[in-house]
């Protein structure tokens, strides 16, 4: 389980990540990595880049651990890889695929993917065709997913059941993709989202370190807000806050605001380090909302 407040359940099939933009700077999994390399965990034993990563954190696959949510029997939303990002540039095309086979086969489940490399999930998903038979975008990848139920197949994950290609729609129905927009120097970012075959797309304005002018929600379904919390915190100026809920308002979006961050609970005594308890703001930013088309998944 996790105490993130807009999921349920974390799943991890990779870890590790590198930093390229500012939002990165202060990264909770980078400082978890290295403290779980300290206490032997296995998973964090690859040391990354130090200019980008750092010790436990460098990007590492886990076949092992792909086929944890097939136990899962409970309806659940699942954040697909708070410890790293799985369009990361490293993370193959064909782990990738089994990824996804997992997501098909269980549909039982809502998974949630966020990343910062948007660009890269709409390349990969749209997958055009290049085979000169005129395939639709994105039939290939999901070809692909059905050879994950094949032993002899190097996608295979045991435990997967022949048909997913019959049995799954394209998007997926159970899978969410989004993608972190922390300042307007990063609000392109949702042009690559909006790009991307998903059957809800959100945005993770989180942490916010400033106002977002451009943002355009357009294609968007689910905006969540936050502070930045921990060492070194930035500060969250409420006003952001206000703005951005306006504007999805005025789109259709639904609004969830996750925490207001550590220097503002600081500053207002909140009862909460983070300034994730609600009940300490003002009445107006109290907004956590869910996409409707998915509210009950």
């Amino acid at each position: 389980m996790t105490s993130i407040e807009w999921t349920e359940q974390t799943w991890n099939p990779t870890t590790g990540c590198d930093r390229i933009s500012p939002g990165c700077d202060h990264c909770y999994a980078l400082t978890m990595a290295k403290r779980l390399k300290g206490m032997g965990q296995a998973k964090y034993q690859n040391d990354g880049n130090p200019k980008t990563s750092g010790p436990g954190f460098a990007l590492t696959t886990h076949p092992d651990v792909l086929t944890e949510p097939l136990r899962w029997k409970k309806p659940r939303k699942v954040f697909v890889n708070s410890m790293s990002d799985l369009f990361h540039a490293r993370v193959p095309r064909e782990f990738l695929v089994r990824v996804f086979a997992v997501m098909a086969a269980t549909p039982q489940h809502t998974y949630q993917i966020l990343t910062k490399r948007p660009e890269r999930a709409a390349r990969i998903l749209t997958d055009l065709c290049g085979c000169g038979n005129g395939h639709p975008p994105g039939e290939h990848f999901r070809s692909s997913m059905e050879w994950a139920a094949t032993s002899h197949s190097p996608t295979y994950v045991p435990g997967l059941k022949h048909g997913i290609y019959h049995r799954s729609g394209w998007p997926l129905p159970n899978v969410w993709i989004g993608t972190s927009i922390e300042s307007d120097d990063y609000t392109r970012r949702a042009d690559a989202l909006r790009n991307t075959p998903a059957a809800v797309r959100f945005i993770s304005a989180e942490p916010l370190l400033g106002p977002l002018p451009s943002l355009n929600l357009t294609g968007i379904d689910w905006l969540i807000i936050g502070g930045e919390s921990g060492p070194g915190a930035r500060v969250l100026e409420p006003w952001w806050i206000d703005d951005l809920i306006y504007e999805a308002r005025q789109a259709g979006v639904a609004p969830f605001v996750k925490q207001l961050g550590s220097v503002w609970a600081r500053s207002n005594d909140a009862s909460d380090s983070k300034g994730g308890n609600p009940t300490d703001w003002p009445a107006d930013l109290r907004v956590r909302e869910y996409p409707k088309a998915t509210s009950d998944a």
